[in-house]
């Protein structure tokens, strides 16, 4: 099985790229954040596209998010997956879907964290009802995954970039990051390559940032302790698409 999550920031102007990026990888879960469009704004061609049943929830020019999931998984289920909110969505930001699959039933949350750049106790109010969420659903099996809008450690951000007071660094943040981990979570980045200090998912978009590799990593996959024992490689497609962050692939045999 293959889980893949991309903040594609517009999914209008990346419709294409995603496209491509799908019969490429063909992955069985596709998380997407960062949609800026409305339902009824993305294509029919993302709609219906062929061998996936989709979900939109999106907000215009803001935000969204969204979740794709290969026929073979809901052919799995008696009916078309069911796609939920959490009490704690707000701006479009989180959808979650209940899957059978061959390892048993999973569920999977598309994410997109608020920045904190403009209300930055909006964000930790976010991070606190994710906190409870991966709690109340321990006992389970579940992926989190999309933009989380935190760089977990130092190691996760460049050296240029690196500065004890930017918002996605702060140590409240990643103290809230690790109790949510803590939940007895794994996160599949880091634990496929421990000791790669080049590991980002984001880059400003100026001064050639991607291409030197001056970024932050921001984008997880989050697995419980079981499902990651059946994880084989969860990697960063650094070289594709036009979006400020990259595409992250985990792989569960």
């Amino acid at each position: 099985m293959k889980f893949a999550t991309w903040n594609v920031n517009g999914i209008r102007a990346r419709q294409a790229q995603i496209q491509e990026w799908i019969g490429r990888e063909r992955p069985d879960v596709f998380c997407l954040q960062e949609l800026k469009a409305t339902t009824d704004q993305i294509s029919t061609a993302l709609w219906e596209m062929e061998g996936y049943c989709c979900y939109w929830h999106g907000g215009k020019a803001y935000s969204g998010v969204g979740v794709m999931v290969h026929e073979s998984l809901a052919a799995l289920m008696p009916g078309r997956p069911v796609f939920a909110h959490p009490d704690f969505d707000y701006e479009n930001r989180i959808v979650t879907v209940d899957l059978s699959t061959p390892v048993g039933n999973v569920t999977v949350a598309s994410i997109y964290v608020p920045n904190g750049g403009k209300d930055f106790q909006a964000k930790m109010r976010f991070l606190e009802a994710m906190d409870a969420y991966a709690g109340a659903n321990a006992a389970g099996a579940i992926v989190l995954m999309g933009d989380l809008n935190v760089a977990r450690t130092e190691r996760d951000v460049h050296p240029k970039e690196r500065k004890p007071r930017a918002i996605g660094q702060l140590p409240e943040e990643r103290a809230l990051f690790e109790r949510i981990i803590g939940r007895g979570l794994v996160d599949l980045g880091r634990q496929f390559d421990p000791d790669n200090d080049g590991l980002f998912t984001w880059w400003a978009p100026w001064r050639n940032m991607r291409q030197r590799n001056i970024g932050w990593r921001l984008d997880y996959v989050l697995a419980s302790a079981p499902l990651a024992t059946r994880a084989r490689s969860c990697i960063v497609d650094r070289d594709f698409g036009t979006s400020d962050h990259a595409p992250v692939v985990a792989t569960f045999e």
